[in-house]
Parts: structure tokens; sequence; C-alpha cells
């Protein structure tokens, strides 16, 4: 990655603090999330970091997966300063190349606005939306 700029999973780096204002603060997806419910999605999820040689954290991605039939990735972001650098490329890239991923039969996630982003990853709309169900809650 330019820059100097490193991609960690290490999830003592990660800055649970950063990670949450930008959620909570700046999403569109996830305002208003509490830091309890942070902690709680990366405990339960693989955490990859952007970090600067410096180690202050820029950008985060996660995932869950079983290993073998499904993978969801969630809250990938980079801060607005570092934007436009290869992060949020190098984040996906990062997941894409985790050790075991290559046997997921199908990596999902949602977006309002990256299409164009996740698409060069192969990423792409669903063609058989009549199988796929989903329970929400308010």
């Amino acid at each position: 990655m330019g820059n100097n700029y490193n991609i960690s999973t290490d999830r003592s780096k990660m800055d649970v603090n950063f990670i949450h204002d930008y959620l909570c603060n700046r999403s569109y997806w996830a305002k208003g999330r509490t830091l309890e419910s942070v902690e709680r999605s990366l405990e339960h999820s693989v955490c990859l970091g952007a970090f600067t040689p410096e180690g202050k954290q820029i950008g985060f991605a996660r995932f869950v997966t079983d290993y073998v039939v499904f993978a969801w990735v969630m809250d990938v972001f980079v801060d607005e300063r570092y934007q436009g650098m290869g992060i949020g490329k190098s984040l996906i890239q990062h997941i894409l190349d985790y050790p075991g991923i290559d046997q997921v039969k199908g990596i999902g996630l949602r977006t309002n606005d990256a299409h164009a982003l996740y698409q060069k990853f192969g990423f792409g709309e669903l063609q058989d939306t009549e199988t796929w169900m989903i329970r929400k809650r308010t």
C-alpha cells in the first residue's frame, strides 16, 4: 500500500474509540451505534485496521464467516483525510486474501454508495433475489 500505510488484523491494535466515533457519528449505516455494540461486533468478527507508520488507525473493515459457505463484509471505512489513497481498496483486497476465504462460496455486503469500488473486486447485484430472505428488527 502506498505511503507506507499498513493493514493489520491484530485485534490489540484496533482503536475502538476511533471505530465507534466513525460508525456512530460519520457513517450513514451505523448512526447512533453504541460503544458497547461496537465492542461486541469487533469481538465476534475478523477485524482489519489500516494504520499509519506511527500506528494511528485511519481505516477499518470487518467480516464474519463460517469459512465454508458464506462471509459477510461490514463497516468498511477510511477516515476522510486519508480517502483517495487506495486504503479502502487495500482493506477489501486483504479481506479477499485472508486465509480460508478463498474457499467460501459467497461473500456478501451492503452499500448505498460504493458499488463501483466493490465491482472492481467482482461483487455484483444479487441475481437470484427470490431465494434470499431476511428477518429484520426495527
